[in-house]
């Protein structure tokens, strides 16, 4: 004896009817005149950068090189291998992750300093607000002639100013020294950066509500325990965000060193971007220089990875 199969149950009221594949792309924005409308804004990001992007890669897998008649031939993974026992690159490699890190680390605390002081109702704070952007509106090119000068071992400000202070005998190479190269190096990094990372923490700074920190005051948390309880948890995110760019800009740092030093003295101050800079366009080994590239790419994308993956933990813990 059959038994006739029950009728499909109406959908509740709280369910909500199934959606097509055609609504379901309405519903995400992802309709066909969504996508035309985005074109302007796609076809720049593919055309300078996906597609450099992805040539650069390509030529990683290639014998790339600058004047040769031959045609560029495909060597799969030669040259990372090549690259794997380049004493040389893995130094600048490292000198690169003390630069990066060194410079993030000290804009962030300096930067947080200085934005939580023109956070104040303080006289004249337009006017260090203004002064604080300064050396963001010079390029990296001038700041690196300005600072070269600043350093000069025989007609430098520096030299000239710690002499008359009676804290040097004898005038400093700054940039010429192999113990001083790097350190004067990452002071002018810090300098030139700390305009942006001041201001974006100061956004979040005045994005925190006045409500809470009042209560905490009108609770007796005093300053320290205002901002670790109310003013950090708050301004977390956008650390975070500008800790992981900052960290990007900096390991990517090429001009502003390059005039400085340009990788000097033997090789103290050489980036990794310096190094590959060198191997394209005083050697001529487009291929090799492009395998860098990538290294670089791929452990920059490994250690962002596990910053971001920890903080975003210990927000969500």
């Amino acid at each position: 004896m059959s038994v006739a199969a029950p009728p499909p149950k109406a959908a509740g009221r709280g369910t909500p009817p199934p959606r097509t594949a055609r609504a379901r792309k309405a519903a995400l924005g992802l309709d066909g005149g969504t996508w035309f409308l985005l074109l302007p804004a796609l076809i720049p990001i593919l055309v300078l950068s996906v597609g450099p992007l992805l040539y650069g890669v390509s030529l990683a897998f290639t014998d790339a090189q600058a004047g040769r008649t031959e045609p560029t031939e495909f060597v799969g993974l030669a040259n990372l291998a090549d690259l794997r026992h380049d004493t040389l690159f893995w130094e600048s490699f490292r000198i690169g992750l003390v630069w990066a890190v060194s410079v993030t680390a000290l804009q962030f605390v300096l930067a947080l300093g200085l934005a939580l002081l023109l956070n104040q109702n303080l006289r004249f704070r337009w006017f260090a607000r203004t002064l604080a952007l300064v050396p963001w509106a010079m390029p990296e090119v001038v700041v690196g002639i300005m600072w070269r000068l600043v350093y000069h071992q025989d007609a430098g400000i520096l030299n000239e100013t710690l002499s008359r202070l009676h804290l040097i005998d004898d005038n400093v190479g700054w940039l010429t020294s192999l113990s001083l190269a790097l350190p004067a190096v990452i002071a002018v990094g810090v300098w030139a950066g700390l305009p942006q990372t001041t201001v974006v923490l100061l956004a979040g700074l005045q994005n925190v509500p006045y409500e809470l920190k009042e209560a905490a005051a009108l609770d007796g948390a005093g300053l320290w325990r205002r901002f670790t309880t109310v003013t950090w948890p708050a301004i977390k995110p956008v650390v975070i965000a500008i800790t992981a760019l900052n960290f990007i800009w900096n390991f990517n740092s090429f001009s502003l060193v390059f005039v400085l030093t340009q990788g000097g003295p033997g090789g103290e101050t050489r980036l990794p971007m310096l190094f590959a800079y060198e191997e394209a366009f005083a050697y001529g080994q487009y291929g090799y220089a492009a395998a860098m590239g990538l290294a670089m790419i791929a452990v920059v994308a490994v250690f962002l990875t596990l910053f971001l993956r920890r903080r975003l933990k210990e927000e969500a813990g």
